[in-house]
Formats: C-alpha cells, structure tokens, sequence
C-alpha cells in the first residue's frame, strides 16, 4: 500500500497531467476507500495545491467569473475560428437553426457569412451582433429574440426573449459556453443566460456547443444542462485523453479541430 507521501504525489501527478481528477477513480486505482483520498485531497488543498469541488479536484478555483465579449474575444482566437469552421460544416441549405451569445458563436455568424453565400437559412439568435451581421444578407431571414438586452453578452434575455421561442422549431442549436464540468455538466455565466439556453435547446432537434479547450473542467454560475443532454461538441485538439473519455462515455458525439 502506498503511504500517504505517495499517494499525494500520485494525486498531484495526475492533476499536472490533466488538469483534473475524480476521487472515485483515483481511490479505485490505488486500491483504497474513497474517504482516504478525499482525507489527502483536503490536506491538499489547505496547502494551497489544488481545488476540490463535488467528488473531484482541479488546479486551479473552476469558478468562472462572468467576463464582457470583447475579453472573451481576444481569448484563443485561433482555436474559436477553427472550431466555427467546423461547426458551419454541419449546416445545410435550408437549414433553420439558432445561435446563441458568445465569441465562438459569432466566429460562426462570420463564417456563415464569408462561407455561404447562396445557402438559405432562418436563424434565430438572441445576440444582437449576429443579427446584424447575417441581417445583411439576402438568402439569410433573421428571427431576433426581443427582450432585455444584457451589456456585457449584447445578447437579449429575460422573459420576452423566452416567450419568443414558443413556436419555433429548429434542427440545430449552437451554444457558446463558460464550462464544461464532468459532474456538473455544461454552465455559462448568468442564471438568465443559461435559462434562455434550455428554452432555445427545447426548440431545436440537436443542441451543438462550441467550447475551445480550456472551458474543459470550469463552470459558471448558471447551469444549462447536464453533458448526456448534449448531442455534440467541437473543441480544439488540446482536450485531454481523460476528457475526451469523459464526453463520450457521456453519448457525447466529441469532434476535435
């Protein structure tokens, strides 16, 4: 049996590798009780070397702090764009889909717009900067959720924008996050913002959410849905081997970039 030494040696090693750990899996793989290693995670962590949260531990605090869209903006452009581009490969002539407030969901409005010239789509959105963009656009009709329009996202919430999915039904919804968490699924900053999500989700046949690697183990404050509730993400190819089992051990359908 290891001592207690090594076995926090072994808990540190694995979380510089992969930015995360499960206390389950972890007491599985040194053959002890759970309630030995949440004992050394919390010795960890009153040391200040990593964080513990819900059955797990990071590196750093997960807890996302709800930032304004041009700081999102300027955050792994590379990798947005990217991951836009792949994500415009799923949408079809025809197409009726939704698009909710983010950095990566505007790199997709802009590449629909650079990309898909002659395709006919609806698009519905809440964000005020991606109606504007497509709205240029003769092949392209544009629903805008009304509503409140929130500073920091230019994206409309509260009620209004709720009731304004009623009777829309789309193929597919593409979602901007602020986490994806293996317990607590996928989050975003603000309660409001994750609730319009769930509605716009309810009105779409497949919900697709666009997140680059480092939103892998952070969450915000608002919970959207759970990872079995998702159809599919694309992310950059700097996701890790544990995550990328998590996801699709989840139903997920992970597609990399």
């Amino acid at each position: 049996m290891l001592s207690i030494a090594e076995r926090h040696k072994y808990i540190l090693d694995k979380l510089e590798k992969y930015g995360f750990i499960r206390i389950t899996d972890v007491a599985d793989e040194l053959k002890v009780t759970k309630v030995t290693i949440r004992k050394d995670v919390k010795i960890l962590e009153s040391k200040g070397l990593l964080y513990k949260v819900h059955g797990s531990a990071r590196l750093a605090n997960p807890h996302i702090a709800d930032r304004d869209l041009m700081t999102k903006s300027s955050l792994n452009r590379e990798a947005k764009h990217n991951i836009a581009a792949r994500a415009a490969q799923l949408i079809t002539d025809n197409d009726s889909i939704m698009i909710s407030a983010g950095s990566t969901t505007y790199a997709l409005a802009e590449e629909i717009r650079n990309t898909m010239p002659n395709k006919s789509l609806n698009v519905v959105t809440p964000f005020l900067k991606v109606s504007a963009l497509l709205n240029e656009m003769e092949n392209i009709q544009v629903e805008q959720l009304g509503g409140r329009v929130y500073k920091k996202s230019f994206a409309t919430l509260g009620e209004s924008a709720n009731l304004s999915l009623s009777n829309i039904v789309c193929s597919k919804f593409f979602v901007g996050v602020d986490g994806i968490d293996p317990d607590l699924g996928v989050t975003t900053s603000t309660i409001e913002e994750a609730q319009l999500s769930q509605r716009m989700m309810n009105a779409s046949s497949k919900t697709v959410v666009l997140a680059d690697s480092s939103k892998f183990g952070q969450h915000g404050f608002g919970r959207i849905a759970t990872l079995e509730d998702i159809d599919i993400i694309i992310t950059d190819s700097d996701i890790s081997p544990e995550m990328r089992k998590i996801v699709e051990d989840a139903g997920v359908e992970l597609i990399t970039v």
